[in-house]
């Protein structure tokens, strides 16, 4: 079995998708209207509070809001995501 964490990682990267393709294109493509995003954001088609984050520098990767509480990792440990890749062993 997996843990709890574990578990429900899938509705974490379904709800990354989903935010992130509001977001790309919004501000990277500028395919959709500043109404039509705020239409997503308040439909909580897109999450804010991760779009958020992703504006502020260091946090562009996050996957999730979750990785970033302390409360959800013991020992002060961080999620993958927020790992920048240069760093990671492979």
């Amino acid at each position: 079995g997996k843990s709890k964490a574990e578990a429900i990682w899938p509705i974490h990267q379904i709800n990354w998708q989903r935010s992130r393709y509001v977001y790309d294109m919004y501000y990277k493509y500028k395919k959709i209207s500043r109404e039509v995003y705020q239409y997503c954001l308040d439909m909580k088609y897109a999450d804010a509070a991760l779009i958020a984050k992703w504006k502020k520098p260091g946090y562009e990767r996050l996957c999730s809001t979750f990785v970033i509480n302390p409360k959800n990792f013991p020992y002060g440990t961080v999620s993958i995501c927020r790992v920048p890749r240069k760093f990671l062993q492979g």
